[in-house]
């Protein structure tokens, strides 16, 4: 399955982040062919932009080798593919968002939305964590995880609702 990823993304065409390691998905064409295209690994969708993720992609980068055999990590530049901001309602960044064939992975970050991780992981190891607890999961068909690692790991932020 991932080698039949890695063959068609040689000519896809896509392109590399600043680290030259992680493939950067600028059209919603590129990011539905990764969701159809991987197969049982964990798709791994981080949405930002460069410059407001720095300390994120530096993460996922180092666990890229570590989770290669559970995971395949794509940077999505939000500003081209406005479909799937506006249908995961990203508002806030960098937002990372897990898939499993296809389908969407939620996790239970003891907050009211589960259906995305918004800012940078902590650590490496808590990254490493999700993606072993989502894969081990999703190998025996759940769609909804538990943040394995501790709470006090997760950024908290307030979402300020106004009338109109």
């Amino acid at each position: 399955a991932a080698g039949k990823w890695e063959m068609a993304a040689e000519g896809s065409g896509f392109s590399q982040n600043t680290f030259g390691i992680l493939p950067l998905l600028r059209t919603k064409r590129e990011v539905d062919r990764a969701l159809q295209t991987v197969e049982d690994l964990v798709v791994v969708l981080r949405f930002g932009r460069e410059e407001e993720c720095l300390l994120l992609d530096d993460i996922l980068m180092k666990a890229a080798p570590l989770v290669a055999r559970m995971a395949k990590i794509f940077l999505v530049d939000m500003d081209a593919v406005p479909v799937y901001v506006n249908y995961f309602d990203i508002t806030l960044t960098p937002a990372t968002i897990f898939f499993f064939n296809a389908q969407h992975i939620k996790v239970d970050y003891g907050s009211p939305d589960h259906s995305k991780f918004i800012g940078t992981f902590a650590e490496l190891q808590d990254f490493l964590d999700l993606i072993e607890v989502i894969y081990r999961g999703a190998l025996h068909g759940k769609v909804m995880a538990t943040c394995p690692f501790d709470r006090s790991h997760i950024p908290r932020y307030e979402l300020l609702y106004t009338e109109q």
